[in-house]
């Protein structure tokens, strides 16, 4: 099995405020449209999206059995935040939360 965190995605309730304040950091996103901002780290992608900002940022492990792994965390005792989700042709992303209510996140096919 191979597993990888590659994506950090920080909830922001003002995009163009979070802009400002990231685009100090990480200079120009390679993509900025009003439901995404993403920056290149170094091959790791910090990303901005407008949304509920109370469960905090996430970061999304890639995995190769994404449906697998769901189903093994589900059984572990983790619960579901967000529902399986297509976000690009090839990737679909879910939130499952552990006991204590942090979030893990998957993104795979």
């Amino acid at each position: 099995m191979s597993t990888s965190i590659r994506s950090l995605v920080i909830p922001v309730s003002d995009l163009d405020a979070a802009k400002a304040v990231y685009g100090v950091v990480y200079g120009d996103p390679h993509t900025d449209q009003p439901y995404y901002v993403g920056y290149n780290v170094d091959g790791f992608e910090v990303a901005l999206a407008p949304g509920d900002t109370s469960g905090g940022a996430v970061a999304y492990a890639d995995v190769d059995d994404f449906d697998g792994m769901r189903e093994r965390l589900l059984a572990a005792g983790a619960t579901e935040r967000d529902a399986p989700r297509q976000v690009a042709p090839e990737a679909r992303v879910c939130v499952l939360l552990d006991k204590d209510g942090n979030a893990i996140g998957l993104r795979g096919r």
